[in-house]
């Protein structure tokens, strides 16, 4: 029982490593929550300081959320709840990061990541839903919250394990929490789209 803590814990400090504040900070000497969307998320570093440091913070923020997945599913194979548990802790990391007091960014990377090591196709078609939405309105909070929904139910479709199923509807409900004001600008036509090429 106590591994299993220790695993847990583990994953949420793993989870809380703001990958975005830290390589601005690297890459442009800035705190990137004073800037733009004020969000510690790749797409926000993408804007403000740029495309390697924006390609860096998704990939790290997608692997913090595969790499405490796997490692419960290698050292606890027989387990069928701890991979999903820190999972979820990995993205309540992100979210809540211990070391930015609390806040943190909006979970999309991480929980993508975390959706990814548990199941790799279901993973990869929500993805591909993401990247047409992205191409044809240029909004990616649009295509976070579309490509979030699409998990779930393409879980479902698949009659994928109930534990699953309700994880995607986790992941859902907190993208769209942590999307609340962009949903707001969205109805009002103000959300800033990305530019695909300058």
């Amino acid at each position: 029982m106590l591994i299993y803590l220790l695993f847990i814990v583990a994953a949420y400090l793993i989870g809380s490593i703001p990958f975005g504040y830290l390589l601005s900070r690297l890459f442009k000497k800035i705190d990137i929550r004073k800037f733009g969307s004020h969000n510690i998320g790749a797409s926000n570093v993408l804007r403000v300081v740029g495309p390697f440091p924006g390609f860096l913070t998704l990939l790290f923020d997608i692997g913090k959320g595969a790499i405490v997945v796997l490692l419960a599913k290698k050292y606890f194979p027989s387990s069928v709840f701890l991979p999903i548990i820190t999972g979820v802790c990995a993205i309540c990391g992100h979210n809540f990061s211990i070391f930015l007091k609390g806040k943190g960014g909006k979970g999309v990377a991480t929980g993508f990541g975390v959706l990814l090591a548990l199941a790799p196709s279901v993973s990869l078609l929500s993805f591909l839903v993401w990247l047409f939405v992205v191409l044809i309105s240029r909004y990616i909070s649009l295509a976070s919250l579309i490509g979030a929904l699409a998990f779930p139910l393409l879980l479902w479709l698949k009659k994928a394990e109930p534990a699953l199923i309700i994880l995607g509807i986790f992941v859902f409900m907190l993208v769209v929490i942590r999307h609340k004001e962009n949903i707001k600008r969205l109805i009002k036509g103000k959300e800033s789209k990305i530019k695909l090429k300058r």
